[in-house]
């Protein structure tokens, strides 16, 4: 992981250094003092680029002076508006070649400072687990980042509290990034049992205990695979787990691999439903991130894990499940799978813990992406409050949300007419009928439903994010807890 530093304004004497330079500003400070080292070869290489410090323009000198491997003058664009994480981010690409690098954050606040460190920490972070021939040239080999700041003490201190965020970023990233045929419903589970050295609770049930629960409509979705389903419960008392306290409750649909089932997938492109469990990840990196920080708040994760194959057992279309809640369920599709292992486990949150509000994620439909690409999140939810919360939550971090409609309507579609209900209406409003099967099982209390489909995964590198899993929920998470049920 990239090591990040803060000290005062100096000239290093060695590695890289980033001259990070707002719309129309020149060099001043220690950039100036180094300009004038170099000769002057600042201003002249900015000038003939014709560099005005717009966003994504650089430029790069190459030893202008002693000690100093390259200089690389970024553009931050203008200074109302200004993204600190983004411009962090955005650096790390140019600084892949050199082991150590500094930032000469002269011209921003502590906070800022922390802001863009954590942006290119964030970017930064790389899934090379599997990789056994790479040549070292094409290894990025950064491994220190410094930002000289006036303010380094408050810069510090800022970043502290970012650290376990970008952790549990990493955690859920990590997760999802990984193959099915590793990550299995059992392995995941074990895997969070490393939150226990946060003071993170994590509690197992395997399927003797779930089908002690009810659980019939998530264990129907594993009964085709020979990797057994887990469903993990994460405890988070902050706040003391206080007498008369309602935790909230963070809740992921983790499915491990998505082949469909029996009604299966078409192959191409199946192998991108490894993150089918991007909703678990997001809950698991979310309950790191909260203990990390030690978050002041009562928090309760519960993630389901299953793998949905089509073996000799499967679920087939047209059975009749029992949900935990005791309503039957007729499943039309097999590949609507996700709702199943949500309705036994929002059902087993409220009976447990009777949850102040639920919040659960999932990659659930396809059709959220039609509705809304790859920029929002689906939001659905019975309660106004909460959706405001979570819509700000999302500005806030970037991590977008938008709101969906919902309403008796699409309900009715969810008709059976042999069962409570089925599991799948038609392909119209698909996102708002599959978040109506899930509000079936909510018994009223405050919910949203967050259909992460879109955003889970990203098919190009971002600010602050390289191709790949996106830990998308992370952060939109850990901010609402922070600024809506902290102590």
């Amino acid at each position: 992981m990239l090591d990040i530093a803060f000290t005062k304004p100096a000239l290093p004497k060695a590695g890289a250094l980033v001259l990070p330079l707002f719309e129309g500003a020149a060099p001043e400070g220690q950039a100036a003092a180094l300009d004038a080292a170099s000769g002057g070869a600042i201003t002249r290489a900015i000038a003939a680029a014709e560099f005005k410090g717009r966003k994504g323009q650089s430029v790069v000198l190459f030893a202008p002076v002693a000690g100093l491997a390259r200089v690389v003058v970024a553009g931050l664009g203008a200074r109302e508006g200004f993204k600190a994480e983004d411009a962090g981010g955005a650096l790390v690409p140019h600084l892949s070649k050199d082991a150590t690098a500094t930032v000469m954050a002269e011209g921003l606040t502590g906070a800022e400072a922390a802001q863009m460190a954590m942006g290119a920490l964030l970017r930064s972070w790389r899934f090379d687990r599997y990789r056994t021939t790479e040549k070292a040239e094409d290894k990025p080999r950064l491994a220190k980042l410094s930002f000289a700041t006036a303010d380094s003490g408050g810069a510090k201190a800022a970043f502290a509290a970012l650290k376990p965020v970008a952790d549990g970023v990493f955690l859920a990233r990590e997760l999802v990034a990984e193959p099915a045929n590793i990550l299995t419903p059992a392995v995941l589970a074990d895997r969070c049992r490393a939150l226990e050295k946060l003071g993170v609770e994590v509690e197992i049930l395997g399927p003797r205990e779930m089908r002690k629960l009810g659980f019939g409509a998530l264990l129907g979705v594993a009964q085709g695979s020979i990797n057994e389903a887990r469903t993990v419960v994460m405890r988070w008392n902050g706040a003391g787990g206080r007498k008369g306290g309602k935790p909230l409750a963070l809740i992921g649909k983790g499915v491990t691999f998505d082949t469909g089932g029996i009604s299966i997938k078409p192959a191409a492109g199946m192998e991108d439903m490894k993150w089918d469990m991007a909703g678990a990840g997001a809950v698991i990196g979310a309950m790191a991130a909260l203990a990390g920080r030690k978050a002041r708040a009562d928090v309760v994760g519960i993630v389901g894990l299953v793998e949905n194959m089509p073996g000799h057992n499967a679920q087939r279309p047209g059975d009749v499940v029992t949900s935990a809640s005791g309503q039957t369920i007729e499943v039309i599709n097999t590949d609507a799978e996700g709702r199943l292992v949500l309705a036994d486990i929002i059902h087993y949150a409220i009976e447990r813990f009777d949850p102040s509000a639920m919040v659960d994620l999932a990659t659930l439909t396809g059709a959220i992406i039609i509705a809304l690409g790859h920029e929002h999140a689906g939001l659905f939810s019975n309660d106004d409050a909460l959706s405001a919360k979570l819509e700000a939550a999302g500005r806030a971090t970037g991590e977008l949300v938008w709101r969906m409609p919902m309403g008796e309507a699409y309900d009715k579609q969810l008709k059976s007419d042999i069962a409570d209900m089925k599991n799948v209406s038609g392909r119209p409003g698909s996102s708002i009928t599959a978040a109506h099967f899930i509000g079936r099982f909510v018994q009223g209390r405050p919910w949203a439903h967050l259909d992460i489909a879109g955003t889970a995964w990203s098919s190009k590198d971002t600010a602050t994010c390289p191709k790949g899993a996106t830990a998308f929920g992370v952060r939109l998470l850990d901010r609402l807890v922070a600024e809506h049920h902290e102590a």
